[in-house]
């Protein structure tokens, strides 16, 4: 037996050497070089942040008075009542917003697409390269505004009207879509496509016959998670006065009532719940592609039998019924979209832009460094939280029959509590807007760049959470079985077998959503955290459109500098 033991360890310990040695391949300077800046930013953003009064301790009544009210919300029957239409409000204005932006991002993904200017002009490379390129480079500045900005520039045009909480949604999150369906289209193998043009089709019956059917799953499930995105855009958009959870949170949290904040708290958490089980059963039962594919490329496959044609039908007139629903419920007039007194409000504002005021310019550089700061924080808040809570949060470790319990009849009540309690916290985190975090950290610390972080830095770590506990759920299970087969130990496995598995691809979602909370410090900003995103709102207020061009300006230089220097990290990273 002794001699078996030595063995096993012998084969075990050369796989893990072997995994190693994989690892030290794909390791090159270029990733130590990205470590060590990483790191670097890191440490002059807490450097910088630490540079101001931080604890307020007069705050830590207020606060513990809010943390105390979560066990006793307030459930009279008119907080009930209230709560149950501010839910359905919120609920509508997402549905709306997300097939609005569904349908802007379908034709916006068609003509952003490589594939279908080559399908239009065959061999003409040059042009349809050009046209491909000014179509993308059109929907680049509604993506890099965030739906908040979009809302206040709305409301100086529509007022209050729920027009301007739909479109507030509608407008980026439709270029976002245009760019990720596009991408999609592209991926997807074109063979069909090619022998139905080749045969003389035209491009767009081409396309609908040759190309969506194969990209079908693929932008099916990019549309459930963007419906995700969307609600919690409904909630954030209730805090300029959208009306829905947002806003009576905003109201209970600005008069001190906090029972009844955390009954619409637990209501937004209920809603989130919802909306995520549901998305991914049905993602699920339609086979569609995972979140994982989605980054890599794949195309989806029906897998298994999925769901019988009765039941596809039965969902889509639920669909469409829900749809209907929510445009009657919001009221959206959609008539004022044409109305005389909106274009003249419109051309006023443009011109207003003009001349630009240039007076404050100095102090912009100094903006957009605490932007970059708040921005580099809250991600490292994040990536670190959720790292540590996605593997507790997967289902395929340390649950009965997972990797580390592989026993069945082991009910393991404990590990059952653990994941519950994980999975409920990100989604606490991710469900409550980041402005409302921002001032909840207010109670406990003074204005500045750190409560912008932490409240951006809570609502990202549930997302990067939950997203990176679906790449250890999606992860090959072979060659950990194997290393576990020959005797390996389960921190050995750990360090070696699923950490450099999944390392790759949490630096991919990281960088993906530095990118959001640069275009997310906006909407803290509105709560005083600093940062560009306080004088952009504060410009809005005030219709000080002069200067809010220039600050608009260099909020999309950083954002697009963001954006590209994220890209490049993850092609130096791959």
């Amino acid at each position: 037996m002794e001699s078996l033991h030595s063995v096993l360890t012998y084969e075990a310990m050369a796989i893990l050497q072997s995994l190693m040695g994989q690892m030290g391949k794909q390791t090159g300077w270029g990733s130590w070089a990205w470590l060590l800046g990483v790191l670097g930013a890191i440490a002059l953003s807490l450097w910088l942040g630490f540079q101001q009064d931080l604890l307020n301790p007069n705050g830590w009544p207020q606060f513990w008075r809010f943390v105390g009210a979560s066990l006793h919300p307030d459930l009279s029957a008119e907080i009930v009542k209230l709560t149950w239409n501010a839910t359905l409000k919120t609920l509508a204005h997402a549905v709306c917003g997300t097939c609005l932006s569904l349908l802007l991002g379908l034709v916006g993904g068609v003509l952003c697409s490589e594939v279908w200017w080559t399908a239009v002009f065959h061999r003409r490379t040059g042009r349809s390269r050009s046209l491909w390129l000014g179509a993308r480079a059109l929907l680049a500045f509604p993506r890099a505004i965030h739906e908040m900005l979009w809302g206040l520039l709305f409301l100086n045009l529509w007022g209050l009207d729920p027009l301007t909480a739909v479109l507030a949604i509608a407008l980026p999150f439709g270029a976002i879509t245009a760019k990720v369906f596009s991408e999609l289209l592209d991926d997807t193998p074109r063979q069909p496509l090619l022998v139905l043009l080749n045969s003389g089709v035209a491009p767009w019956t081409a396309f609908a016959y040759g190309l969506f059917p194969l990209a079908f799953l693929n932008l099916l499930s990019y549309a459930f998670y963007r419906f995700e995105c969307s609600l919690r855009s409904a909630a954030v958009l209730g805090i300029i006065g959208a009306g829905g959870l947002g806003y009576e949170i905003l109201l209970s949290l600005q008069s001190l009532r906090y029972e009844q904040l955390w009954t619409f708290f637990y209501a937004l958490f209920a809603l989130n719940g919802c909306v995520d089980f549901a998305s991914a059963g049905l993602r699920r039962q339609l086979g569609c592609a995972t979140r994982l594919d989605l980054h890599t490329g794949k195309v989806g496959r029906w897998r298994g039998k999925g769901m019988e044609s009765g039941k596809i039908l039965g969902l889509w007139i639920g669909l469409v019924g829900l749809v209907t629903l929510s445009f009657w419920v919001v009221g959206a007039d959609f008539s004022k979209l044409g109305s005389p007194i909106v274009w003249s409000r419109l051309s006023a504002i443009l011109q207003s832009f003009f001349p630009p005021d240039l007076s404050r310019s100095g102090e912009l550089v100094g903006l957009a460094g605490q932007t970059v700061v708040m921005a580099v924080l809250a991600i490292a808040l994040a990536a670190f939280g959720g790292t540590l809570l996605a593997f507790p949060a997967a289902h395929t470790l340390f649950l009965p029959g997972g990797l580390f319990r592989p026993r069945r009849d082991d009910r393991g009540w404990g590990a059952w509590l653990v994941l519950l309690l994980v999975r409920s916290f990100l989604l606490l985190c991710r469900a409550i807007p980041a402005p409302i975090w921002a001032l909840v950290a207010l109670f406990v610390l003074f204005p500045g760049i750190l409560p912008g972080a932490i409240g951006l830095g809570l609502h990202n770590l549930g997302i990067l959470g939950r997203l990176k506990a679906e790449v250890v759920e999606n992860l090959d299970q072979r060659p950990l079985e194997a290393l576990k087969a020959q005797g390996a130990p389960s921190s050995l496995v750990f360090l070696y077998g699923i950490l450099p598995l999944t390392l790759p691809r949490f630096t991919a979602y990281t960088l993906y959503r530095w990118e959001v909370c640069m275009r997310e410090t906006v909407i803290v900003g509105l709560v005083g955290a600093g940062g560009l995103g306080y004088v952009l709102t504060e410009q809005l207020s005030s219709f000080d459109y002069r200067s809010l061009g220039v600050t608009l300006a260099v909020f999309l230089g950083l954002t697009f500098a963001v954006d590209w220097l994220s890209a490049v990290a993850r092609r130096s990273l791959r």
